[in-house]
């Protein structure tokens, strides 16, 4: 670790978890590398998982798991090497039953013997279900649909709320190497690291905004180094990109930040790879969190040499007073059936089918669905030079409030027993359908809780109060026009191609909220891209997907990207979603593939 005395030398923080199902050996091995780390720092929570987890214990199955237990998979082989290395850890693996988690831990490091080295803390705090119960539903707001709790048709059985850094900030303080979590926000741990690590106050706004956007850049582990990434066909070595690299986010005390990742590892930390990542799931200028609120209008990047890029220009504001939560419902069950579609007459071969089958299920069995959905997923290639470019999904969900409505012994027959007399070469590509459960999530906001700090070497806790020094009203996302905008056919002459030939994107989801921001892969674009991406074009683009959702749109010059973000664009969120794109991926790269009349002169600078 670095020396007692302040300043300090730059924290380096990994990242090497961002989602339940990222790679097991990524802590053993950032752990038992020569790479220099102070902390090691994952995310194993997720808008799907934390739903579904809760439902499962609020049932009383005995069986049933709270927490996420790939966490244990990677924390076990990387405990020698976090001791002899003196690594922090902080983790968002707790879920819905952190307490049980940590139980786990501390039974894992006396397995190994080494319960003198290590003390661990896990936070309490993030479990509001009482307090949500207990308020008037009619005070609950959803931040997605503006709907209030009182009139949502589902039975709350779980609340958890987003925390802060601070607690896990005060554990380290207290000596804890190892902090668990249920549900803090993403970024927060990285916060939490470089408060601890360089003694920063609770109002040391700028600062701890600029370690939050830090946060943001490397929560999602090699999204940043080059996963999700638009330019990853020509931007990257291939003879790497099986092992791209864990980011790292060097935090200074006075707040500056360079990205980068470990040496020797595949991928890139590039400004593109950075921008990319700052714009997923962001919902404007404001980037809210309960220690902080970071203004990001701003913000830039610039290399500093190969995979290094520093930040700046963040600034910093008080937290707001609130912090979401997330209420889990038990929503129904599911069951899904795809078909294959051949060839020609693709939408009377759906309507020839959804006829049969809505005759074959009759009007009882109808009466007991909650959702009939029956998609088409792709597009005939003209004049096609195989079978599989002249083949589509035709994809069915249905969904009920109870198990017996979708059940095998209820739905087989009767989705089954027309195949002979639908359209030509119907085929079923899955005949098991079994169904799942899914959960339904409303989102919306609570005061900010106290929080509680318990530790294996301890039965006292340490209480974290939370900010006495907020925001005196809530913040308005800015939603504007392109100001002086240039006619789009004043940049010379244009040649007709997808849009993703000069523009890089990033898409994610919030509830049921979806963004979805771009930026050129050359800034001599940028007057004609925040010309050209008006909301009315925008909304021209999204065509037939577009039903009239609010859209607000706005602009980030210091990286020249302009951002939309759709309201309510997701139908219900991830578990309940009836589409393929659950994570509001899918929009970018669909916008990407639209062609326009792009200026010549910026497709000769080079393309992606």
């Amino acid at each position: 670790m670095g020396s007692t005395g302040y300043p300090k030398r730059a924290a380096r923080i990994m990242n090497i978890s961002g989602s339940p199902v990222d790679r097991r050996d990524a802590m053993a091995k950032a752990a038992n590398s020569d790479e220099p780390i102070d902390f090691l720092v994952g995310d194993w929570m997720s808008e799907l998982n934390m739903p579904a987890r809760a439902y499962a214990m609020s049932t009383g199955d005995t069986a049933a798991i709270g927490y996420e237990p790939s966490f244990l998979e990677a924390l076990e082989p990387a405990l020698p090497s976090i001791v002899e290395k003196r690594i922090k850890v902080a983790a968002n693996a707790g879920c819905v039953a952190t307490k049980d988690l940590f139980d786990e831990v501390v039974s894992m490091i006396s397995k190994h013997g080494l319960s003198d080295k290590l003390k661990v803390a896990w936070v309490e705090g993030d479990v509001v279900t009482s307090t949500v119960l207990g308020a008037d539903s009619s005070s609950l707001v959803s931040v997605c649909t503006g709907g209030r709790l009182s009139e949502w048709p589902f039975e709350p059985v779980f609340a958890q709320c987003y925390l802060g850094g601070w607690a896990i900030t005060k554990a380290f303080e207290a000596g804890a190497d190892i902090v668990l979590c249920g549900r803090c926000a993403d970024a927060s741990p990285i916060v939490a690291a470089a408060a601890w690590w360089h003694g920063w106050q609770r109002e040391d706004f700028d600062n701890l905004a600029r370690a939050l956007i830090a946060g943001h850049l490397i929560e999602c582990s090699t999204y940043v180094t080059g996963g999700n990434f638009t330019g990853f066909i020509k931007q990257m070595d291939w003879s790497m990109i099986h092992d791209l690299g864990y980011p790292i986010a060097e935090i200074s005390h006075d707040g500056d930040v360079v990205i980068t990742k470990a040496t020797g590892s595949g991928g890139l930390v590039s400004p593109a790879t950075c921008k990319e990542q700052l714009l997923y799931e962001i919902q404007g200028k404001y980037y809210l969190n309960s220690d902080v609120t970071a203004v990001i209008e701003r913000v830039s990047f610039e290399a500093m040499g190969p995979d290094r890029v520093r930040m700046s220009a963040v600034t910093g504001l008080p937290p707001p007073p609130t912090t979401k939560a997330g209420v889990t419902a038990h929503g129904g069950w599911k069951v899904e059936l795809n078909w294959g579609l051949v060839g020609l007459d693709l939408e009377e071969k759906k309507k020839m089918y959804e006829v049969q089958l809505r005759h074959s299920l009759g009007k009882e069995r109808l009466s007991k669905l909650s959702m009939l959905n029956l998609t088409i997923y792709g597009s005939v290639a003209e004049n096609p030079r195989s079978q599989n470019a002249a083949t589509v999904d035709l994809r069915l969900v249905l969904q009920a409030k109870d198990y017996k409505s979708v059940s095998p012994e209820e739905l087989t027959a009767p989705l089954f027993n027309f195949i002979m007399e639908t359209f030509p070469a119907a085929t079923y590509t899955n005949k098991n359908i079994r169904p799942t459960q899914y959960q339904e999530y409303f989102p919306t906001l609570i005061p900010q809780p106290t929080t509680m700090i318990h530790f294996s070497t301890s039965d006292s806790s340490v209480e974290v109060l939370p900010p006495t020094k907020t925001l005196p009203e809530k913040l308005v996302q800015p939603s504007y026009e392109p100001s002086s905008p240039l006619a789009v056919d004043s940049f010379g002459p244009t040649t007709r191609m997808p849009l993703g030939r000069i523009l890089h994107a990033r898409a994610g989801d919030k509830g049921s909220n979806c963004n979805v921001a771009f930026f050129p892969v050359h800034d001599e674009a940028w007057p004609w891209v925040r010309s050209f991406f008006t909301t009315e074009k925008f909304i021209e683009l999204l065509a037939d997907d577009y039903v009239g959702q609010k859209i607000e749109r706005m602009e980030f010059p210091g990286i020249c990207a302009v951002h939309f973000l759709l309201h309510d664009w997701l139908d219900r969120g991830v578990t309940a979603n009836a589409t393929y794109d659950i994570l509001g991926k899918f929009i970018s790269e669909y916008i990407r593939c639209k062609k326009a009349d792009i200026p010549t002169r910026f497709l000769e600078l080079g393309t992606i």
